[in-house]
């Protein structure tokens, strides 16, 4: 039975709480693979002590066997716990996350990990630190050496591929070009093949504009951009669209797609967290190693009060070992 890696995230945001939280909860589940921490054994011990959660906590090593009823933790910083204050980050808060990411991903390659599983990190304490990343997925990318890479947010009932990420609105319109959306549909439909174990997955692909357009009336994006694309496609996959955005959501919420490909961050994130706000999960297309993610921040406003909920990692958790199972029944096809 092989181990997936849980990064703590920042030391001083809800991170350490939610692992703990998962570990209190978990039983023995149908993945097939051992959740082991990569963080700090002082500050999830003290963690424990505070939310007075009775947990062992226990120091563990690659290749060495998961005692059954423990946390185990593989020690990446020695941080005192009496020094840190929640929700107030800092260059050593920031060193520390990104050492638990840069164990994870060489311990991934050197086959000591199936996968890793992210919990929130702060990208501010993250360059305070110095490391010239804006967050957890473009620094993977560069440990990893992925020359491409896409978000996506799935869920049970919705997946969702984005064209655009973090960018202002009025710069959506000329970042959509038939490049980033081809390369947007073809990243997509090759992790529902590769990571979801779909034959032919059904892709959506939401228009720009309200009404898809309306043949021209509210914006040409659909005819000039997205509708070529669409029409070039010969994958193995079924493409369709351009749809308009106040339906195909729902459409694929309810069974017809298996993914939609939206133009911009709030398009495709209003819909998906509406449906799996506590349980969205924050996969990374294109990696070489296995990666998911928290779908959720820091929460530094509730870090250390005993709130935060791990149903979001425990997704997570569950979708890195069904893509791993994925990845190697490729491999082996």
């Amino acid at each position: 039975m092989g181990c997936i890696g849980i990064t703590m995230g920042c030391p001083v945001g809800i991170g350490p709480e939610i692992i703990l939280k998962f570990f209190a909860a978990r039983k023995s589940g149908p993945s097939g693979y051992r959740p082991v921490v990569l963080g700090d054994l002082s500050v999830m011990r003290r963690t424990a002590e505070l939310l007075n959660m009775d947990l062992e906590i226990a120091a563990w090593h690659p290749g060495a066997p998961v005692r059954t009823g423990t946390v185990p933790v593989r020690n990446l910083s020695d941080l005192d716990p009496g020094e840190l204050a929640w929700g107030r980050p800092g260059i050593e808060t920031g060193r520390a996350m990104a050492g638990y990411i840069e164990a994870a991903v060489r311990m991934i390659r050197n086959n000591e990990l199936a996968a890793m599983v992210t919990c929130p990190i702060t990208k501010k304490a993250l360059n305070l630190a110095g490391y010239d990343f804006p967050g957890h997925t473009e620094m993977l990318a560069a440990l990893s050496g992925a020359d491409e890479y896409l978000m996506m947010l799935a869920g049970d009932r919705l997946r969702v591929a984005l064209v655009t990420i973090h960018e202002p609105i009025s710069r959506v319109p000329e970042l959509v070009s038939r490049q980033a959306v081809a390369d947007c549909v073809r990243m997509t439909e090759r992790g529902l093949r590769e990571d979801f174990g779909m034959e032919e997955p059904r892709i959506a692909v939401a228009a720009l504009n309200p009404h898809g357009g309306e043949q021209g009336m509210f914006g040409r994006e659909e005819e000039k951009v997205i509708a070529p694309v669409i029409r070039s496609w010969n994958g193995p996959g079924r493409v369709s669209g351009p749809w308009p955005p106040d339906t195909v959501f729902h459409r694929a919420a309810a069974g017809e797609f298996d993914a939609v490909v939206a133009m911009y961050h709030d398009q495709g994130l209003i819909p998906f967290k509406l449906l799996h706000f506590g349980d969205g999960v924050n996969v990374t297309l294109g990696l070489p190693i296995v990666r998911t993610s928290v779908d959720h921040g820091t929460a530094y406003d509730i870090a250390g009060q005993g709130r935060a909920e791990c149903t979001s990692l425990d997704a997570a958790f569950e979708m890195a070992a069904a893509i791993a199972r994925n990845r190697i029944r490729q491999r082996g096809s």
